[in-house]
């Protein structure tokens, strides 16, 4: 593989296959929802992270190599640190691309993955659209159909009430319209 990424990049004598740690093969199959526009979104980053990222972390590494012995030298293991981090963000994304299920923001009369739910907290409105793990935004009003909250109003339809549990104790919440 190394080889290919060496001809897409046009970079000779860095080696991309070092084990990162992060085996998406060993991983239990999970279903990622995405938005159309978040998979379009990592398909961005993937492109630039492979083609942008890899090569100026080549330059980078080859610069470090340049200035002499390796066991000493803070910028090659800088340089190689970033690598692993750019690789495993790499690994992540196509995983999640791999994995996904095309979620459309729909009405449905109970709360399921990419419906937005209005709920009453204590005499007070709150919106959230449910969505996958990969796009949750709790100041956007996105909460993962992982999360606490988020697990718990699954599945419930407009006028049922739902008790989360949190870190705070429980909290109750009442599912005043679901779009």
């Amino acid at each position: 593989m190394s080889a290919q990424i060496h001809r897409l990049i046009g970079i000779k004598g860095v080696d991309f296959s070092m084990n990162l740690g992060y085996n998406c093969h060993n991983m239990a199959k999970k279903t990622q929802y995405l938005s159309e526009e978040k998979y379009h979104e990592l398909e961005a980053e993937l492109a630039h992270l492979k083609v942008v990222e890899r090569k100026k972390n080549a330059e980078d590494l080859e610069y470090a190599k340049s200035l002499g012995d390796l066991s000493e030298n803070a910028e090659y293991h800088e340089a190689r640190e970033r690598q692993a981090d750019v690789e495993d963000r790499i690994a992540q994304i196509e995983y999640s691309l791999k994995n996904s299920q095309i979620v459309k923001n729909h009405h449905s009369g109970q709360v399921e993955v990419g419906t937005t739910v209005i709920v009453d907290k204590n005499g007070q409105a709150e919106t959230y659209q449910i969505v996958g793990a990969e796009e949750a935004d709790m100041a956007a009003g996105k909460i993962s159909y992982e999360s606490p909250l988020g697990s718990a109003l699954l599945g419930y339809k407009k006028g049922e009430e739902v008790a989360v549990v949190t870190p705070k104790g429980k909290t109750k919440y009442k599912i005043v319209d679901i779009k």
